[in-house]
């Protein structure tokens, strides 16, 4: 499997939008990568927009980013909860400092912003929030994904196809 040994985190929170986190998790562990589920709290199970539970492997508090190849922002409500947390800004910066794969679709976007990693970075987002990711200094565009250097973006469920797969190849590339 074209994955095996890399290792991803994916920041969970309240009101994720279902898809968007499950898709991509799925989709690489199916290549043979271990993900895991950090949010605030380990062990705890967030509930999804629509229902569906996440119980988190690791507590925020307790991530390494040199211990990680990439991680993974899904949209909702949670990027709104997630871009309050100095541990989610400070690793998503490092990740950005090492290059390092990061994805984020839909709201996801408001993390990187609020990490201050998109100056000139081209990207998109679902349109709702583009008015933000120009204000972050992004280059905005409509296209179901987008790979600028190690930043993959997309903007909606209907794209989580190209947005997967762009992620899985830029991971399995570094």
């Amino acid at each position: 499997m074209r994955l095996a040994g890399k290792r991803v985190v994916c920041f969970v929170e309240s009101e994720f939008e279902d898809l968007e986190l499950w898709y991509p998790v799925l989709r690489l562990r199916e290549e043979g990568a271990t993900v895991h589920l950090a949010g605030p709290q380990a062990g705890h199970a967030y509930i999804g927009k629509y229902g569906v539970p996440c119980e988190v492997d690791k507590a925020l508090s307790e991530l390494d980013p040199a211990q990680y190849d990439g991680v993974l922002v899904p949209g909702g409500w949670a990027p709104d909860k997630l871009r309050r947390y100095p541990e989610v800004l400070s690793f998503v910066r490092a990740m950005h400092e090492a290059k390092k794969p990061i994805g984020h679709i839909c709201h996801a976007g408001w993390v990187l912003a609020s990490a201050k990693i998109l100056a000139g970075v081209k990207t998109t987002s679902t349109p709702g929030i583009k008015d933000d990711m120009e204000n972050a200094g992004a280059v905005w565009v409509d296209e179901e994904v987008v790979v600028d250097g190690h930043i993959v973006g997309s903007r909606r469920p209907p794209d989580l196809p190209a947005y997967a797969k762009a992620f899985a190849d830029l991971l399995a590339e570094n």
